[in-house]
């Protein structure tokens, strides 16, 4: 069955940044199915605070692994809130209106629930392009400040319900998150993050329902056979299996 995977690094930590490397990623990813991958960005290579610099060259990389193959790679514009909204605005401006991306990405410069990201939603709804952000259960995890919660996530949509969240990682934020993101209608859940886990999609399918779970690997920090083997092999209809595999995303994409 053929899929589009919304959550992928074809450049991750400086490394796959040439031609020949995004052209074997996306012929492991093709070999199991997948049509379209979401680039995201190497958002963590300069660390959790990147300068406007930095932000830009991390979207250049973008830019040209989308020009390369652009019948695979779709662009996601990578931001730092802290920068403020003149260079939140200038870049989704640029990577959206100029570029072509079809979504923002959001890592670990600020908490979801933070002030700085009024004009990061504010830019998502003028340009009608999805945010997907960062999230990870962290109860335990004394780093609030910068990392959001699944909490943190649903009360940014709740917030904000003309703009499309992705809350990443699905394995990452577990069962809590799962019932945090349950009735939150412009809210849907990318299946990544951590080894797959049986029976949190499961939970999620019981909750969510299909159409608030999209597939999402996080290659190349896990594998797409195992990721896309963990959906497979979770028990659902064809129509709900074909909606979290490709038909949510085609539509959050507007392909």
């Amino acid at each position: 069955m053929r899929a589009i995977d919304i959550h992928t690094h074809p450049v991750f930590h400086h490394t796959g940044y040439t031609r020949k490397a995004a052209e074997a990623f996306a012929a492991r990813a093709r070999a199991q199915g997948v049509e379209r991958l979401v680039s995201l960005g190497d958002v963590l290579a300069y660390g959790p605070l990147p300068t406007d610099a930095q932000v830009r060259k991390i979207n250049d990389e973008t830019a040209q692994i989308v020009r390369w193959l652009p019948e695979t790679f779709i662009g996601f514009c990578a931001l730092n809130p802290k920068l403020g909204e003149k260079h939140v605005m200038r870049e989704v401006e640029r990577g959206v209106g100029e570029l072509g991306f079809r979504g923002i990405k959001l890592e670990i410069s600020n908490n979801a629930r933070e002030a700085c990201m009024k004009p990061v939603m504010r830019a998502a709804e003028r340009w009608n392009v999805p945010v997907l952000q960062h999230t990870w259960s962290m109860t335990n995890i004394k780093l609030r400040r910068m990392h959001s919660d699944p909490e943190d996530t649903t009360a940014l949509a709740r917030r904000h319900p003309n703009v499309q969240v992705i809350m990443a990682h699905l394995t990452g934020c577990g069962y809590r998150g799962v019932l945090e993101a349950k009735g939150v209608d412009n809210l849907v859940v990318d299946t990544s993050g951590g080894f797959p886990e049986n029976g949190i999609l499961d939970y999620a399918l019981e909750h969510l329902g299909a159409d608030h779970i999209v597939y999402g690997s996080d290659l190349p920090i896990r594998e797409s056979s195992v990721t896309l083997g963990r959906i497979r092999g979770t028990p659902m209809s064809s129509t709900d299996l074909a909606k979290i595999l490709y038909g949510n995303a085609r539509r959050i994409l507007k392909l």
